[in-house]
């Protein structure tokens, strides 16, 4: 029996597979489109069975070459890139793939734990799993809405009991090691760190939606516990349901920013500033928030996590200032 993981290359995809490989779980089938060959970096320490094109498996589970032969299905695959405007492609490639790959599990009695997003709850500022507070600013998060509609119709005709756990997670901003190859869609800790090196300085936006300078408020979930919810729920298959996944807490940009340039500091032996230091000395500065970004923008986010905890995931998640040094220890590795 195999263990099968979308976007396998991807960020959470490949932290994934790490995480699997840690378990002793080599028997991995890796799925992704590597038309973005640098991805491949992520899987270099890593031990899977195969690789299969994203097209191509699909194909191949329809036709029936997968039939009783896997374990679980990891679904992260997806187009992430909450700018994109082509809504065609956006809708193929998250919405209509994953219900393909829902309706094979259903018929198979297979796993699956997929991605879904808080995307979907655009400006809301209440993040519960509950549809009244769902409303995506974006095709991205309308994509991710659109199949946990579908999901929820097939648990409510099971009584919430399916033959198979179907288990959905709506990531928060999830940030950490493995995901260089985001670009623009990384992470602000890894942009960060990447500006500080190279500029020795850090910018955030200026103050807008009520918020100050830096301030707007994100729920960071470091990537390691994002993986510990995913294989959490692995072993517990009686778990079905769709679940927040953050850290539950709301910290801002200057946060997150104040942890990434302590850190740079440290590892050359400076001592820590306070966050009014580094504005004194320029470390951090503040800019215009673009207006074509302006209406699209979260400002606030942060994760009822009441579902989870109902569910029995009890573990601590990590706060900015723990998880960033994790972080940049890596960076520092990888780099």
């Amino acid at each position: 029996m195999m263990t099968i993981v979308t976007g396998a290359a991807g960020f959470i995809g490949s932290n994934l597979v790490r995480a699997l490989n840690a378990r002793g779980v080599t028997e991995i089938l890796a799925v992704d489109n590597l038309s973005r060959a640098d991805k491949f970096r992520n899987l270099v320490d890593c031990e899977i069975a195969d690789y299969i094109d994203k097209q191509e498996f699909i194909g191949r589970l329809e036709n029936g070459d997968f039939d009783g032969d896997v374990e679980a299905i990891f679904h992260e695959g997806a187009c992430s890139d909450t700018m994109e405007t082509d809504g065609r492609y956006m809708m193929e490639n998250n919405y209509r793939y994953s219900l393909r790959l829902l309706n094979w599990c259903l018929d198979q009695e297979t796993p699956l734990l997929y991605a879904s997003s808080a995307a979907v709850y655009g400006a809301s500022t209440i993040f519960r799993e509950m549809r009244e507070f769902e409303a995506p600013l974006n095709v991205y998060g309308y994509s991710k809405f659109l199949f946990d509609q579908i999901v929820r119709r097939k648990l409510a005709e099971c009584g919430g009991r399916p033959r198979a756990q179907i288990a959905g997670f709506r990531y928060f901003n999830v940030y950490g090691p493995r995901e260089q190859h985001k670009g623009r869609m990384a992470s602000v800790a890894c942009h960060h760190f990447d500006e500080f090196r190279r500029e020795a300085k850090v910018q955030l936006f200026s103050g807008s939606h009520g918020y100050p300078d830096g301030g707007h408020q994100r729920d960071f979930v470091f990537v390691d516990d994002v993986v510990k919810v995913n294989l959490w729920f692995l072993d517990h298959p009686e778990k079905s349901g769709i679940f927040n996944l953050g850290s539950g807490r709301a910290q801002s940009f200057n946060d997150v920013a104040h942890a990434v340039v302590n850190g740079c500091r440290a590892h050359f032996g400076a001592s820590a500033l306070t966050l009014a230091e580094m504005q004194e000395k320029g470390d951090i500065q503040y800019i215009p928030m673009p207006d074509a970004l302006r209406d699209k923008y979260q400002p606030f986010t942060q994760a009822d996590l009441s579902a989870l905890r109902q569910a029995g995931y009890e573990e601590a998640f990590a706060d900015v200032a723990t998880g960033v040094a994790r972080y940049l220890e890596w960076l520092r590795n990888h780099a």
